[in-house]
């Protein structure tokens, strides 16, 4: 009877250890992935468009027997692009849910305010909608980001607009965030590179709704290019109040932070002739791509509404998890996802993005971007890609 008894109790220790060893979001059935975004606040244009695309992309792997006999379930999180949600939202991912991931987490503040207690649990940072350094740097081998910084973004527009526009007199206007300040130290560096002189720069708070101000503080400095460290409203607001004030010997330069539909389809043409970095293709129903047209028909079918650029970046990011997890193999940990993830080469998207490569020590997958301008109602590339 002892014997038994010690049997018994040998094989339950055995397979509360199994289970103990078993990756923290990962099941026989599941992988748990999680996502904090902005589906309430002044950048829920992109977390509302780029949490449907991501639950788009794996419902479709889903549907087609998921990877290795395992269903991705996401759980989305609104953090309102405030610090102090995002906070609470990955405590929640993270403690709670225990998710394996965060995929396509939004927000410079947000993702950097994270960091901390996500890479102590050892939860991967997979394709961030935000292009700050910090995304990618420095090396964590649990984080990923696919494109070019911010940094790097007006870098290469501020290069273009002076060496082919002419442009002597640059000036910065910027979000007093994590994400405005990588555009102002763009600036900085780039102009001190060319020589020619950063007159001016004015921060803002994200939720400011008049630019009167700032606008005036500019033109009365004389800049020639303002290199704008906005999103969406933002972008359009200071643009528009630029327009009506008469001031049109200027151009504005945002990056891909403002390279988004809204901006570019304004009622009335007010943001006509703005310029953005961009990264991909923008989703027009008229794309002479068919796997965009595809892309854009299923997603209205989904969620009654056209996409813009923020469901590119999650779909593409949705679409380079699901790569990763498949070459990770059946036996699904954090590092067999590493390495499968370090293993992506060559990856084009269907958008006409950059080729992205990573590897070993390699966590930012491309660097290039282009720069666009808003042409009847519409973002048309001006260059090929650009990149130092």
């Amino acid at each position: 009877m002892r014997r038994s008894v010690w049997i018994g109790a040998a094989v339950a220790c055995l397979a509360a250890g199994s289970a103990l060893a078993q990756s923290r979001g990962v099941s026989k059935g599941e992988i748990l992935l999680g996502m904090h975004t902005d589906l309430s606040g002044p950048a829920a244009t992109y977390g509302v468009s780029s949490s449907n695309a991501v639950r788009m992309r794996f419902d479709e792997v889903n549907a087609s027997g998921g990877i290795h006999g395992r269903k991705i379930k996401l759980i989305v999180e609104d953090q309102a692009y405030q610090v102090p949600k995002a906070v609470q939202a990955c405590n929640k991912l993270i403690n709670r849910d225990k998710v394996f991931a965060f995929v396509a987490p939004l927000g410079t503040p947000m993702n950097n305010a994270c960091f901390k207690d996500q890479f102590a649990a050892n939860v991967p940072n997979l394709f961030p909608l935000s292009a700050a350094r910090s995304m990618y740097e420095p090396y964590v081998p649990v984080k990923f980001y696919g494109a070019a910084s911010y940094v790097d973004q007006i870098r290469s527009g501020i290069d273009y607009f002076v060496k082919n526009r002419g442009k002597k007199a640059v000036c910065v206007m910027y979000q007093d965030t994590d994400f405005g300040k990588e555009i102002l130290e763009g600036a900085q560096l780039q102009t001190k590179k060319l020589g020619v002189k950063l007159v001016e720069a004015t921060g803002h708070k994200p939720t400011d709704q008049d630019f009167t101000a700032p606008i005036t503080k500019l033109r009365q400095a004389g800049c020639d290019l303002v290199a704008m460290g906005t999103i969406v409203r933002d972008s359009i607001v200071p643009y528009a109040t630029a327009r009506k004030m008469g001031w049109t010997d200027v151009d504005f330069l945002g990056s891909a932070a403002a390279y988004d539909l809204v901006v570019g389809a304004v009622q009335g043409g007010v943001t006509e002739g703005f310029y953005a970095m961009g990264l991909t293709e923008m989703p027009y129903a008229d794309s002479p791509n068919a796997l965009v047209r595809g892309f854009v028909e299923k997603y209205k079918a989904a969620y009654k509404i056209d996409p813009n650029i923020g469901a590119v970046y999650g779909y593409v990011a949705a679409d380079l998890t699901v790569t990763a997890l498949d070459r990770a193999g059946p036996s699904l940990t954090v590092d067999s996802f590493v390495k499968g993830m370090e293993s992506v080469k060559g990856y084009r998207d269907i958008f006409n993005g950059p080729e992205v490569n990573f590897g070993p020590n390699i966590r930012q997958g491309a660097n290039s971007s282009f720069l666009a301008q808003v042409k009847g109602g519409k973002w048309q590339r001006v260059t090929e890609p650009l990149s130092f």
